[in-house]
């Protein structure tokens, strides 16, 4: 009896032990959505952000017999996420939208070269960096995932970006950021007022809210889908702001107004006729994976469409045409077959 009774105790003992590892990468994973969500806000690149992730994962799972429990396993992971990312931000520019680089184009003009894939902010599917939850609380994260919020973001230093999205986004206490950034309360204070301050006097700001996505939306984007498909132009430009805007990195070309889209589509983007969408989501707005007819049949891949609604109509399509690593991350295939 009491052989079994060791024998039973032994494999307990060895099946606790090979648990603790499961449970430990657990503890870890259930963090992963908020920590990308983070990272990408910090760094403005999805790829760059779910690499940072994943460093972060690998320190921690390294460092995890050492947590000695003096802060929550969450405040840990955060404190070693923002290491990662001032890390990865040291020398390097800051990433933007084609808007922040230069004025608006006429539609007659050619798209120009094309700028480094450094050069831009990246789209990010949304349910990568929105953690389900209460319904109000995802419109504000939402809204802290914008393009426009993210490029807004970049004008700062890496430490009072940091700042800025613990405390105001993510809501951390004064004493919370300045333990985790080993400074004072008075410190993140003050380097709270000057993110501030330089975003006021740039004028900088993250632009209007985006409408919830509710049947009114649904409504407008499926009027989108089917004006864009059908080239109906008359149909696509009832449904954009008069003031929307065109977008299409890598080129710094962009558009203003629904007029110079329109030219545009007739014009230098006339490829895009019997084009195919296929929905996804992206910083928390609906997005499209947009495919062109290919000359050896069926559709090949073109752009990463993420289109911004607010009051009723469209405000911007932001078409990112890196697909070869844009559409993997969207999960997308890599051709669609004959209609």
């Amino acid at each position: 009896m009491s052989d079994v009774a060791t024998a039973g105790s032994t494999k307990g003992a060895a099946a606790r032990e090979s648990a603790q590892p499961e449970q430990a990468e657990l503890r870890l994973e259930r963090h992963r959505v908020e920590l990308t969500g983070y990272c990408y806000r910090m760094l403005g690149s999805a790829f760059e952000a779910e690499d940072a992730v994943q460093e972060t994962m690998v320190r921690a799972w390294r460092a995890l017999e050492r947590f000695e429990g003096r802060s929550s396993l969450r405040s840990w992971l955060y404190r070693i996420a923002t290491n990662v990312c001032l890390d990865m931000l040291g020398g390097s520019g800051r990433r933007a939208r084609p808007m922040d680089l230069s004025s608006p184009s006429g539609a007659e003009n050619p798209p120009g070269p094309t700028l480094p894939e450094t050069t831009w902010i990246e789209p990010m599917p949304s349910g990568r960096i929105l953690p389900g939850g209460d319904p109000a609380e995802t419109a504000v994260t939402r809204e802290s995932v914008r393009l426009a919020f993210i490029a807004a973001l970049q004008h700062l230093p890496p430490r009072q970006r940091a700042v800025l999205i613990l405390r105001e986004v993510l809501a951390w206490r004064a004493s919370e950021v300045a333990e985790l950034l080993d400074t004072t309360v008075a410190s993140v204070n003050s380097a709270l007022q000057r993110a501030r301050a330089t975003l006021a006097s740039a004028e900088i700001t993250a632009g209007g809210s985006t409408d919830p996505m509710d049947e009114e939306q649904r409504a407008l984007l499926a009027r989108y889908v089917s004006a864009f498909e059908s080239y109906d132009l008359d149909a696509l430009t009832a449904v954009l702001h008069d003031d929307a805007t065109l977008s299409m990195p890598p080129y710094e070309l962009w558009l203003r107004g629904r007029d110079e889209i329109r030219a545009w589509l007739t014009g230098h983007g006339a490829g895009c006729r019997g084009s195919r969408l296929v929905p996804v989501t992206a910083n928390g707005c609906r997005a499209f994976g947009q495919y062109r007819p290919d000359p050896d049949g069926g559709f090949s891949p073109w752009a990463l469409q993420v289109v911004e609604v607010s009051g009723g109509r469209i405000t911007a399509l932001n078409s990112f045409l890196d697909t070869t690593r844009l559409f993997p991350l969207f999960g997308r295939p890599a051709r669609l077959a004959p209609r």
